[in-house]
């Protein structure tokens, strides 16, 4: 299946259907002569090879109906894995993760987030849709991290992604379930474990994002992934996680200890050949710690903020998305597609 075309991203194993990959956010068939369709008994033991003796995540998937684990073919790639049960069957989508990590020329990372590597405290959060390419955003930082500072990294990841050897830093990966049995617990026990850098892989409730907090504000540099689309709902997001009552705490903890908010976007090149990055970028200011602190008011918006920003190495995405168009890399129709706001994008272009 990974050699049956470039750029595979995902492996998706469904019963009635045979055996498909993902290029470029499309599904194709693969052609295998003695599996032209998948039955309920090929993914159920496809299933059992990948969970294996994994009992945390055989147990999640009987009691929650999904999991996460990852899995590896020696010499050949390796996958985070989600199984999951859908009409009483199993099915299972691979997303096939590079052997390689990533740097920031291969992912046209804008030249602002080498400052990242520099940090020595703060959060620091990567945003975007399932698929957007947040894994490979923080592999590529983390790993110049690994080639400029002798420092001890923590990770916690579900399921263990990219792979980091010992360059400068000394790098420990700790995988949940098997490792700690929560996002939350294995971050307070990294904090008495002496680490400069921690990366959490998913901030996914409020229990976590408070600990990342405590972390920030205790001298460390944490790097977290969310499942946002843009800088202004990630803020949101964070906020809405705690009691009302807590939320001018929350923006305050958050506006002192953000040091950049990073979202992106996939969107499909117009010459077919794969995919072009989109960024929007929020960099810690004393005007955007202002409008994290006391939110958005009239003349004062996180956006507006990003928008004037630009000499500091902030993006908008549809100003951005503008700019691929112009360049003819992505077509107009891709670009509205993927526009916060297509009809402000439309205006961009007509001036353009």
């Amino acid at each position: 299946m990974l050699r049956s075309a470039p750029k595979v991203s995902d492996l998706i194993f469904s019963p009635g259907r045979p055996p498909q990959i993902e290029v470029n956010g499309r599904l194709i068939a693969v052609n295998i002569r003695e599996l032209p369709a998948l039955s309920v008994d090929d993914t159920r033991r496809i299933a059992g090879d990948l969970l294996g003796n994994n009992k945390q995540a055989l147990s999640a998937l009987r009691e929650l109906g999904s999991c996460d684990v990852s899995y590896s073919v020696p010499g050949m790639a390796r996958f985070r894995a989600n199984i999951f049960i859908q009409r009483g069957t199993c099915a299972i989508v691979m997303r096939a993760i590079p052997q390689q990590i990533p740097n920031f020329e291969s992912l046209s990372l804008p030249v602002v987030l080498a400052d990242i590597a520099n940090l020595r405290s703060g959060i620091v959060l990567v945003t975007g849709s399932a698929g957007s390419g947040k894994s490979s955003t923080i592999a590529a930082i983390m790993d110049r991290i690994n080639e400029q500072h002798s420092y001890h990294v923590i990770t916690i990841e579900d399921p263990l992604e990219f792979l980091h050897n010992h360059k400068r830093c000394t790098f420990h990966q700790r995988e949940l379930h098997s490792d700690t049995p929560t996002f939350a617990l294995g971050l307070r026990a990294a904090l008495r474990q002496a680490p400069k850098v921690i990366f959490v892989s998913e901030m996914r409730d409020r229990e976590t994002m408070e600990t990342l907090l405590d972390a920030a504000e205790t001298g460390h540099l944490v790097l977290s992934t969310m499942l946002t689309t843009d800088v202004s709902k990630t803020v949101e997001k964070i906020v809405t996680a705690f009691a009302p009552a807590e939320h001018a705490v929350v923006r305050n903890r958050l506006a002192r200890s953000f040091r950049f908010i990073v979202s992106q976007r996939l969107i499909p090149r117009k010459d077919g050949d794969g995919r072009v990055p989109a960024f929007e970028i929020l960099k810690s200011t004393h005007a955007t710690r202002q409008c994290i602190e006391n939110g958005d008011t009239e003349g004062n918006t996180l956006l507006g903020e990003i928008i004037n920003g630009a000499d500091d190495g902030m993006q908008f995405f549809d100003h951005q998305i503008s700019k691929l168009i112009c360049a003819g890399l992505i077509d107009e129709e891709d670009g509205l597609a993927y526009a916060t706001n297509p009809t402000d994008l439309r205006t961009l272009l007509v001036g353009q």
